[in-house]
């Protein structure tokens, strides 16, 4: 995998762009790297990077989250601290973006200095198995409305395509022709296939991360 200093990850709701942040963090720093992750989704109080601060405390990695996250208490607003991941250029810093353009909005703040730094990727996260990107043109459009929101271009495509629970290796590789006409209709590489270790390990000669779920991936029903 090319690791860039910035990687930043967004997607519609339910993508799980959340999960697939955390474990890439935990990836990189159980390589030896450096690393700081930022929870930037102002708009989604459910799935918060914050499930996961035991486990990326544990392997040194920093976190950034708004203060009430978690809380009864959910404010739209960043801590100052956020932009630390755009300042310090000795930290691998990792973002994860609201769902949608509502989401993105908050990334513009930072993009000025991200397009300076040129050292950055921004993935999309697909799941061809959620109602409104089950369409590659449904897809599209939230990416086109994600990148006009927060003045940053995607760079590339994780295909976390799954049903949940209910997800098979074959589940994975029944997506590879709608990520292969997503990939060819936005020019955009796929970086990766993402899937849970049980299902990452039946999934051979394609590039894919192994994942364990957040705690709290689950607690609220799929729609």
């Amino acid at each position: 995998m090319d690791n860039k200093r910035l990687t930043l990850f967004a997607g519609h709701y339910g993508s799980g762009k959340t999960n697939i942040a955390v474990n890439y963090a935990v990836k990189l720093a159980k390589e030896g790297k450096k690393v700081c992750i930022a929870d930037l989704d102002i708009v989604n109080p459910y799935f918060r990077t914050k499930d996961s601060e035991e486990e990326l405390r544990a392997n040194g990695i920093d976190l950034i989250s708004p203060q009430y996250a978690n809380t009864n208490v959910d404010l739209p607003a960043l801590p100052a601290e956020s932009y630390r991941l755009v300042q310090d250029k000795s930290v691998y810093g990792i973002m994860d973006i609201g769902g949608d353009d509502r989401g993105a909005y908050a990334l513009g703040r930072f993009v000025d200095a991200i397009k300076a730094e040129n050292n950055y990727s921004m993935a999309f996260v697909a799941n061809c198995y959620r109602p409104l990107t089950s369409t590659v043109d449904g897809a599209i459009e939230i990416m086109r409305e994600i990148e006009s929101a927060c003045g940053l271009n995607f760079t590339c495509i994780v295909n976390n395509s799954n049903l949940g629970k209910l997800t098979t290796a074959e589940t994975v590789t029944d997506s590879f022709p709608y990520i292969e006409e997503l990939c060819e209709k936005t020019g955009l590489p796929l970086w990766m296939h993402t899937a849970v270790t049980e299902v990452a390990n039946k999934l051979t000669g394609v590039p894919v991360m192994a994942m364990t779920l957040q705690k709290k991936y689950f607690d609220i029903p799929e729609v």
